[in-house]
């Protein structure tokens, strides 16, 4: 049953009003394992409504050629109402989410204010740029906005990643239709509600509910969507690419899967390393693009940090995540749990040795426990694939070839992080590293918004965050003027 204290509509927003629709997707909790409500499923038809709505936004408001400013203080005068929300905002989320409302009202909701804001200072800041010409002529380069941006968020992070979608495209002057994930869809309702509340042209945001095949695939290939931004999985976003070569050719900002590594040397600092390790994988149950799920170790201090991180593995205790201010996080439903469990065994069975965890919380709820396998080898399943959940392997390396040897993956590349008191060490390991982003004595994004984030190989195509982010939903044109 949905909390007594929330509305959780079975509705799409589409031209800054909420469209009821028949309930097609059932939504449950990771915490209880019950149904807590149902949402639409929006067809060729309902996406070709929230494609239109946004067409009509940009042409009655002008948003992507006013002045710059107001675009600015409309996107200022949201973010402060996301956080004047915060406290609902966070038990929408919560309600069928892995994240503790909590967390997302003191990190995530803020975190996502500041983002908004951030891009929205790129909107009177950027311009195009002109060109070093003869004096017989005057070349420039004109940028603008592409229009309607489609966007596909999954459901880890979903005010978070719906921050990262909707900041930029919207500061860069464009409208944007936003599937969320079937699993957790109200929060980003209201977050389009909110937009309208703060001044923004109605049907700037719209708001399609719906699965990927249906929803997705309509969104992606329709021929005014003139941009596509997606967060998820590496298969995922292959089927995107695929569909757009099929329907349309058109720009793509693609996040994807990774199986990020973090080294650990000889002359590393072993406590803070310890706590970036644990960072790096248990939060969210390790349900994040750029978990650290492989932990390398040079070999003379392997023993010591996996008994660190062995108590460490232990500590964890599952809460409600309506209820918890610090409890961990459930998987986000039953069927991924035993996927994350199949990966755990057949690792065994080729050899894996199980540190701790290795199986569920005995409670209701989606809930595994924190899992560290060793004797690994670069065959073994849980070094392969991504797992998506608290599950991290263990090797040991004796020098730094053999840890680069370890570190490169076949099919990933968004992140990795290094620890070591070596400068020259880091820059040289650093540059050596095929990956979008590295951490030096660290593990994880801070709330510097100017760097960006993305993978290399098969973890993406494109950045988000950063001028880049910007940048990308703005398109160029060449201009050159004989005098």
């Amino acid at each position: 049953m949905a909390h007594p204290n929330l509305t959780l509509r079975c509705a799409h927003f589409i031209g800054g009003q909420y469209i009821d629709a028949p309930e097609a997707i059932e939504v449950t909790s990771p915490s209880t394992g019950q149904r807590v409500g149902g949402i639409p499923c929006a067809d060729t038809d309902t996406v070709d409504a929230a494609v239109s709505a946004a067409r009509r936004a940009l042409e009655t408001s002008n948003w992507g050629g006013n002045s710059p400013r107001e675009r600015l203080k409309a996107l200022h005068a949201w973010a402060d109402l996301i956080e004047a929300e915060a406290q609902t905002l966070a038990q929408l989320e919560a309600i069928c989410s892995t994240r503790p409302a909590a967390q997302v009202q003191s990190g995530d909701i803020p975190v996502t204010a500041e983002q908004i804001r951030f891009f929205a200072e790129f909107a009177d800041k950027e311009a195009g740029k002109l060109a070093p010409t003869p004096d017989s002529a005057f070349g420039f380069i004109e940028d603008a906005p592409y229009g309607v941006v489609g966007a596909i968020a999954p459901w880890n992070y979903p005010i978070s990643m719906a921050g990262w979608k909707l900041g930029p495209a919207l500061a860069a002057g464009n409208a944007v239709v936003l599937k969320p994930s079937e699993m957790t869809p109200w929060s980003t309702l209201y977050l389009a509600e909110l937009s309208v509340k703060a001044g923004l042209p109605a049907g700037l945001v719209n708001i399609v509910l719906g699965d990927g095949p249906v929803t997705g695939a309509a969104l992606v290939a329709h021929p005014h969507v003139a941009k596509v931004s997606f967060t998820g999985s590496t298969r995922a976003g292959g089927a995107i690419m695929e569909n757009i070569a099929r329907t349309g050719i058109k720009p793509m900002t693609l996040e994807l899967g990774g199986k990020s590594p973090m080294l650990v040397f000889e002359d590393a600092d072993l406590d803070l390393a310890a706590d970036a390790l644990v960072r790096g994988i248990l939060p969210n149950a390790g349900q994040f693009c750029v978990s650290g799920s492989r932990i390398l170790v040079h070999e003379s201090i392997a023993d010591t940090l996996a008994k660190r991180l062995v108590e460490r593995f232990k500590a964890p205790v599952p809460g409600d995540m309506m209820e918890t201010t610090d409890g961990f996080s459930p998987i986000i439903s039953d069927r991924q749990m035993q996927r994350i469990d199949a990966i755990v065994q057949a690792s065994r069975a080729q050899g894996a040795e199980l540190l701790v965890g290795g199986q569920r919380f005995d409670r209701q709820g989606s809930y595994y426990r924190p899992t560290l396998l060793a004797d690994v080898n670069k065959s073994n399943p849980a070094v392969t694939d991504e797992i998506f959940g608290p599950v991290a392997t263990f090797q040991t390396f004796t020098d730094e070839q053999e840890a680069m040897q370890l570190a490169a993956h076949a099919t990933y590349g968004l992140a990795a992080g290094l620890f070591t008191r070596d400068l020259s060490r880091a820059l040289r390991l650093t540059r050596q590293l095929e990956t979008g982003t590295v951490w030096v004595n660290r593990y994880g994004r801070s709330r510097d918004h100017i760097l960006p984030t993305g993978g290399w190989k098969a973890s993406g195509l494109g950045k988000d965050l950063g001028r880049e982010a910007y940048l990308a939903n703005r398109r160029t044109k060449s201009v050159l003027i004989d005098l």
